[in-house]
């Protein structure tokens, strides 16, 4: 379900036929482009998808008799359709909004062309209707790798981002940050627009980021790549020394690269931050230094068997 102010302001559509509800019930991010029911064929009919006419579907209703279109139209909004869109600007006879509004189905139409906005229209829908959720932290983007830094509250991750800003990188959300799975394996986060550009800073209060950084110190949205999760550094607690070990956590189903930071005075969290982001992307490039420290270590002991005659002191 998709509210219609919201489908209609974020996809620029002008209305023909206003809708009798004030929620549109689409449950798919696929559409439907309606050429074969026109022709009388009704097999595997997705009616339950937006409806795409453009200048095809458009052309064919133009050159039918005033009877032969109201059969056909008649016939098509039988069925309860969630939407329909026009597309190119184009104005359709008159029997269409006449039994379209007669059926209670909105009609809507935008002045992109139909392929482009078929493409425009599937991402949106791909996202809106993707699982979501909203989580306490903060999302900045780090040389390119959406980094989301989680922990409890007063630990610092604020402070750390506000630093990350001032080294040249982009703040995405503070405090809480929406979370969409747009793929099996891809998670993009976003700010609720009441929060977007606001930054808590402890003692200070509510500053904005943009305002006081500039527009490039900002992202609508960002990939999230890692989570980092600081916490306060524990004397007793063994910390991964090698990174060997990848850990991963799951948000949405979508398993995450995991690195727990320990904080403490004198620690320079927006450098250990930008480290992790660089050293994550040369693991997608296969570098990994405590791999080849690995291969190192085994290959000086090979050695040392080889030169001893296969005994070790």
């Amino acid at each position: 379900m998709i509210s219609v102010e919201k489908f209609r302001h974020d996809l620029r559509l002008s209305c023909i036929v206003p809708p009798k509800q004030e929620m549109l019930d689409i449950r798919s991010a696929d559409l439907n482009r309606p050429g074969m029911q026109f022709c009388g064929f009704y097999e595997h009919f997705a009616w339950e998808r937006p409806q795409l006419i453009g200048i095809v579907e458009m052309a064919y209703l133009q050159q039918q008799t005033p009877e032969k279109r109201v059969e056909i139209l008649r016939k098509y909004f039988s069925y309860s359709l969630p939407c329909v869109i026009i597309c190119r600007s184009l104005y359709p006879p008159p029997e269409l909004p006449e039994l379209a509004a007669a059926a209670g189905i909105p009609v809507f139409r935008t002045e992109m062309i139909t392929t482009r906005f078929t493409a425009a229209l599937i991402q949106y829908l791909s996202r809106e209707l993707a699982p979501h959720e909203t989580r306490h932290g903060v999302l900045v983007d780090v040389y390119g790798v959406g980094v989301l830094l989680i922990g409890k509250s007063g630990v610092g991750k604020s402070e750390a981002a506000l630093e990350l800003v001032k080294r040249g990188h982009m703040l995405v959300a503070d405090d809480a940050v929406d979370i969409c799975r747009v793929a099996d394996d891809r998670l993009i986060g976003s700010c609720p627009e009441i929060l977007r550009n606001l930054m808590e800073i402890r003692g200070i209060g509510l500053i904005d980021i943009q305002a006081m950084f500039g527009v490039s110190a900002v992202a609508a949205s960002k990939d999230i790549d890692m989570v980092l999760e600081l916490e306060v550094w524990d004397e007793n607690k063994v910390y991964d020394r090698t990174g060997l070990k990848e850990d991963t956590t799951e948000i949405l189903g979508v398993p995450i690269v995991l690195q727990r930071i320990p904080v403490r005075p004198g620690r320079n969290l927006a450098i250990v931050i930008e480290v992790a982001a660089r050293n994550l992307s040369l693991r997608r490039m296969g570098i990994v230094p405590a791999r080849d420290l690995n291969r190192r270590l085994f290959s000086a002991k090979q050695n040392i068997r080889e030169q001893t005659g296969g005994t070790e002191s």
